[in-house]
């Protein structure tokens, strides 16, 4: 772990204390009528870190925490509570990371160097796909138009603001929630949604 990355995991708890402080509505969107998407969240795919497919049809009956990643961010130390999540919920949830560079050029490293640092730093476990983009935009990956789009996932427009933002599918395939980079995957928020 590089001195920048000590020094923000470091700061994590304070960053996560200001959250709190200073709460914001848009920290949490749930999906009120439990409307179904319009494409086939099932119909989409990934690329993991490794080069190797990923197809979504595998994650069929199991609730899905999709989350935008970055190494060099105030809440880098998030990695360490998707893991524990991650352990807590196994059975019935998987966690997809997709690291990206969208805020403040905060992911530089290649897909090796981010997968190193997550295995050794954080013992991450769940699946981690390629640097990708997750923002609007022309090069966006489509599994983030889908996330994004209402003509897509039903009722989301909300885009990935900064990195840790976080995205819950249900076991059929309707993303049911939105959480900002300040809710934490521990959050009783979070494991209330898992429990739905």
């Amino acid at each position: 772990m590089q001195t920048r990355q000590t020094i923000l995991k470091w700061f994590y708890p304070i960053i996560m204390q200001t959250g709190k402080i200073l709460p914001n509505k848009k920290n949490i969107i749930y999906n009120q009528g439990l409307v179904e998407p319009y494409v086939s969240f099932y119909k989409l795919s990934a690329t993991l870190f490794n080069g190797n497919d990923f197809s979504f049809q595998q994650l069929q009956g199991r609730k899905v925490l999709i989350v935008n990643t970055a190494s060099f961010c105030g809440f880098t130390a998030q990695y360490a509570e998707l893991e524990k999540l991650y352990s807590l919920y196994h059975s019935e949830l998987e966690i997809l990371a997709f690291p990206a560079n969208d805020f403040k050029e905060q992911e530089p490293d290649d897909n090796a160097t981010i997968a190193t640092f997550c295995s050794i730093n954080y013992g991450v476990d769940f699946p981690l796909m390629q640097k990708t983009v997750v923002v609007p935009s022309a090069m966006q990956h489509p599994v983030y138009q889908w996330l994004t789009q209402p003509q897509q996932n039903g009722w989301n427009q909300q885009p990935p603001v900064w990195n840790f933002n976080k995205y819950l599918v249900n076991e059929k395939g309707v993303l049911t929630h939105y959480f900002s980079s300040f809710v934490s995957p521990l959050s009783n928020a979070m494991k209330t949604a898992i429990s739905l």
